[in-house]
């Protein structure tokens, strides 16, 4: 019987089994403020890699990054009804700049308060269409295609790490277009962008597709999702794509000149993606030993753990270490320089390889004074931690042999990790669901993995859609997305029974 890393398995705790993977990979940490957490160099490594990567797709389609400010007036967010009642609730005010000293407490000064409160922001529609509103005069002008990585504020009741907490780190894109199909397409693109990154450098793979109206953005006319299955048959929304119209246009006037010199309101985006995205990872290749990360956004791709005794020994062990890692940083995988490290810690060299285990460095290499003399290396692969017998599978192999065959195995690894989780997706959607009561029996309570459904259904609108809204919320189901590649619909809405006019995913979600 294998005897894991963890203390806590996915299949006894799979939510304590999340936060303890979170703890024992050293990703963050409590900060003192409910809901606000400290990431730590590993949690944020896996952050910078994933900011590089997504921020040269983001520059290839087009977009400028650009930054704006962190408190936005009040009286921007009145302009637009909808949104903000979509994020009253969540809003954090500042009101004070200043504090005094009164009976041995620091206090807001009366005579500081603001003349108009300040929004910290929850995301920047509003601040941005104002700065739209003086840039574009002219379809000249047209389209701006804008992107800012920052922090934001959502002021949430009952907070996760990494998955829902009251500040984030995010990226959001911003566009404007002279045209609805314009606009529309921009929205769609960026989807893709998010689709294609989550498969290829998450390996994640995800299903794109439109939110119900129920589930859009406050103040958007369409709203598209990309939605990851976690190990425990829930979903996670990990990236959004908004086309506004002219919701924002019409609060922040933003209005050009036609080329018939006639004036009109433009039609404006917005997408994001946050570092709920790492929680996603954690959740879709994570297992009972900790974290898996996939090697595309592995801060360190190839840990060294020498083997070092205290002894005379230990000089050559650093040497032959440092020389390894000078050997593999030349190499190339993934379109990028394989990045290696030398873990010279005094530690001892178990306690080192398991902290790697439980962090997921996709591959760990152990060097000790046999393998000095022989010329080998001790290998081992993450993503395949243990042999049949429930051995660790530590390979004895030949230093040069292992770096002639190193990047294709971060490759190999890369493409494992994506293939066991598309698996998983695939097997875990249900389909041919025809009635609601079957629905019901699937996410009877009880049943532990119960992934997802898809059923048909009439899109509902109105008073109609609220009753199907609260028919699921009484299941704790949620409507997910309607799948791009969604079969079309041929029979009976399972809510209405009406003809159907689309196939819906129907899920528990974080």
């Amino acid at each position: 019987m294998i005897k894991h890393a963890l203390s806590v398995t996915r299949a006894d705790d799979f939510a304590r089994w999340y936060q303890t993977v979170i703890a024992e990979a050293d990703m963050a940490e409590e900060s003192g403020v409910r809901g606000c957490m400290v990431i730590r160099p590993w949690g944020y490594g896996i952050w910078e890699r994933i900011q590089r990567l997504l921020d040269d797709r983001i520059k290839a389609t087009g977009h400028e990054n650009c930054y704006f400010p962190l408190f936005i007036p009040l009286s921007y967010f009145e302009k637009e009804a909808e949104h903000v009642d979509g994020f009253a609730k969540e809003m954090a005010v500042v009101t004070h700049h200043r504090l005094i000293q009164q009976d041995g407490k620091l206090v807001p000064d009366p005579a500081a308060r603001l003349e108009e409160p300040l929004v910290v922001r929850p995301t920047s529609e509003t601040v941005i269409g104002a700065a739209f509103s003086r840039w574009v005069q002219s379809w000249r002008d047209l389209p701006v295609l804008i992107n800012q990585w920052a922090n934001v504020v959502r002021w949430e009741m009952r907070t996760r790490m990494f998955l829902r907490t009251a500040e984030f780190l995010w990226q959001e894109g911003h566009t404007a277009h002279a045209s609805e199909a314009e606009a529309r397409d921009e929205m769609l693109r960026m989807l893709e962008v998010y689709r294609s990154f989550a498969e290829d450098c998450l390996a994640m793979p995800v299903v794109a597709g439109e939110k119900p109206e129920n589930e859009r953005f406050p103040g958007a006319v369409a709203t598209y999702s990309i939605e990851a299955m976690m190990q425990d048959g829930k979903a996670l929304q990990a990236g959004t794509s908004h086309f506004l119209g002219t919701t924002f246009s019409t609060a922040q006037n933003i209005r050009f000149q036609n080329a018939e010199g006639e004036l009109e309101l433009a039609q404006t985006t917005s997408w994001g993606v946050s570092t709920r995205m790492i929680g996603g990872v954690i959740m879709v290749h994570g297992d009972d030993d900790g974290l898996r990360v996939p090697p595309a956004i592995a801060p360190w791709q190839i840990v060294i753990v020498p083997m070092l005794r205290d002894g005379p020994e230990d000089a050559a062990v650093m040497d032959y270490a440092r020389a390894l890692q000078g050997e593999l940083a030349k190499l190339s995988a993934l379109g990028e320089p394989v990045r290696a490290l030398v873990d010279g810690k005094a530690a001892k060299a178990q306690a080192k390889r398991w902290g790697w285990v439980k962090k997921g460095a996709p591959i760990i290499v152990e060097v000790g004074p046999r393998d000095v003399a022989g010329g080998n290396v001790a290998v081992i692969r993450r993503d395949r931690l243990y042999q049949d017998s429930g051995k660790l599978a530590s390979a004895i192999e030949p230093r040069d042999a292992f770096v002639g065959a190193a990047a294709a195995m971060l490759e190999n690894i890369q493409q494992a990790l994506h293939a066991d989780a598309r698996t998983r997706l695939d097997a875990g959607i249900r389909r041919g669901v025809t009635k609601f009561a079957e629905l019901e029996a699937h996410f009877a309570e009880g049943e532990r993995y119960p992934g997802w459904v898809e059923v048909q259904w009439s899109k509902p609108s109105g008073a109609a859609l609220d009753a199907v809204v609260e028919r699921l919320k009484a299941l704790k189901l949620t409507v997910r997305n309607v799948a791009q590649d969604a079969a079309p619909a041929d029979g009976a809405c399972i809510f209405t029974g009406e003809p159907a006019v689309e196939r819906i995913l129907v899920a528990r979600a974080y």
